[in-house]
């Protein structure tokens, strides 16, 4: 007896996929067997589609039974409450990126969380039910307020009993000093940075406010915590000036001893939204950059250099592995509240920083209370409601029939960015585009079964 499944024509095959995040490739002869409920205990195809749960040839209540570890492991996010607490510490920043989704100077204000928010939402992320946390220190440039990320961290660790606490910096790093380094090693913070290529893109990209390029200090600043035994982690910003360059800016990743790389196209929010026709792009072409770039990397590995794309390894992990990693975008309903919560500056939560975001130009629909409420209030908001029931995209009309449903997810925010409505009008949507084409990328190669370059996508995964 056959199960679910979607499905997909690429060629001459047919690809076909499960909510158990298991996928195969059939012959025409093979699809048609399966969709007549013609695969049985002696077709070919039987082993491997049993063992992926297409097919089966128990009881249904034996299939539950044999089948139900693995669908918990592939939604195993579901399992947890919040894990993901952002905290902003401050919109004040030192750079004055082109893209910058959380600066639009007409509606924007600055300032910097006190001792008062910072404690009211320590009790907040203490009353989470979920054992293991991470507390993410944002900004603008949160080292602008590395007072605050101080008392926040001693003030956890002091107050914790049980839970298990990770610290997270998002940083330019351009602020960084001994004292600070010293603290962020001796509380073991882990540290990511921007690098969006070599020095050409990166210093058009991430500047000062007088236009000087940041990306010689960047890398010394990296270079001086790897001197103190700290591993630092670092995402690139994709821009109009950075399509064509995908050698030069994977090729600076390797030359700055960088394992991974973590391709993002831009999103059309915020300054970036005002300077799309400069800086934006199609989404054709930022997937023909994106092709590339996996090309040069499967290159690259394939010549014994070791590094990583981190969107696909995300995708991997939950396409070979079966692994529901709790990243808040690509899962199913998305992040928003359940999964993690943004902190701002002056008291006010939100769903995410995208939601966040969203308020600093104005408009305050994803805030879900402040830090006077508590967790279960929090979690309880309409906001919160609303995110979740628009990004279970096993309900959603236009995604729940896709090939690539247990693998995607959907951000609610964005759509309200880009459409005014938390569904989105239109099928096949900038971000629904930009992941199809991502996962059509990944999945030409897993087609082709090359030995190698199956062992090189297996090595991105998470176990």
């Amino acid at each position: 007896m056959r199960t679910h499944f979607n499905f997909i024509r690429k060629e001459n095959r047919y690809l076909i996929t499960n909510d158990f995040g298991n996928y195969a490739f059939l012959s025409n002869s093979e699809f048609q067997d399966l969709v007549k409920d013609n695969i049985h205990i002696n077709h070919q195809r039987y082993d491997e589609l049993a063992r992926k749960y297409f097919v089966f040839d128990t009881s249904q209540e034996e299939f539950i039974e044999s089948s139900v570890n693995a669908l918990r492991y592939a939604k195993k996010y579901m399992l947890s409450a919040t894990q993901l607490f952002i905290f902003v510490v401050t919109t004040n920043c030192n750079l004055n990126c082109i893209y910058c989704q959380a600066k639009d100077k007409s509606v924007m204000k600055h300032g910097f969380m006190d001792k008062n928010v910072a404690s009211r939402a320590i009790n907040i992320l203490l009353s989470s039910p979920a054992e293991a946390l991470t507390i993410e220190f944002q900004g603008g440039e949160p080292l602008e307020n590395f007072a605050i990320i101080k008392y926040i961290v001693e003030e956890i660790e002091n107050r914790n009993i049980t839970k298990d606490i990770r610290f997270s910096l998002v940083s330019n790093l351009l602020l960084l000093t001994e004292d600070i380094s010293d603290f962020l090693k001796k509380h073991n913070i882990g540290i990511s940075t921007s690098i969006d290529g070599n020095r050409e893109v990166h210093d058009y990209n991430r500047h000062t406010f007088s236009k000087k390029g940041t990306y010689d200090e960047v890398i010394r600043k990296i270079n001086d915590l790897r001197n103190k035994g700290m591993n630092v982690g670092a995402i690139e910003t994709t821009t109009r000036n950075s399509l064509g360059q995908y050698k030069e800016i994977i090729d600076a990743y390797v030359e700055n001893k960088l394992d991974v790389i973590f391709i993002r196209p831009l999103t059309p929010l915020g300054v970036a939204s005002l300077k799309w026709e400069d800086i934006g792009y199609s989404e054709d072409e930022f997937l023909e950059f994106y092709k590339q770039s996996i090309q040069y990397l499967l290159e690259l590995n394939k010549r014994g250099i070791e590094i990583s794309e981190g969107h696909a390894s995300i995708f991997l992990s939950k396409i070979l592995r079966g692994n529901g990693l709790n990243y808040m975008e690509l899962r199913s309903p998305c992040g928003a509240s359940i999964g993690q919560m943004a902190f701002n500056y002056d008291g006010n939560i939100y769903t995410c920083d995208e939601g966040r975001m969203i308020a600093e130009m104005g408009d305050q629909s994803f805030k879900i209370g402040t830090v006077n409420d508590d967790y279960t209030s929090l979690v309880s908001s309409n906001a919160c409601k609303i995110c979740s029931s628009a990004s279970f995209i096993e309900a959603l009309p236009e995604c729940c029939g896709c090939v690539y449903q247990p693998y995607c997810g959907i951000c609610p925010v964005v759509n309200y960015a880009l459409d005014g409505d938390v569904f989105a009008r239109q099928s096949n949507n900038y971000k629904c585009k930009i992941y199809k084409g991502m996962l059509d990328v990944l999945f030409s190669i897993l087609e082709k079964e090359d030995k190698q370059e199956m062992e090189i996508l297996y090595s991105w995964c998470e176990d």
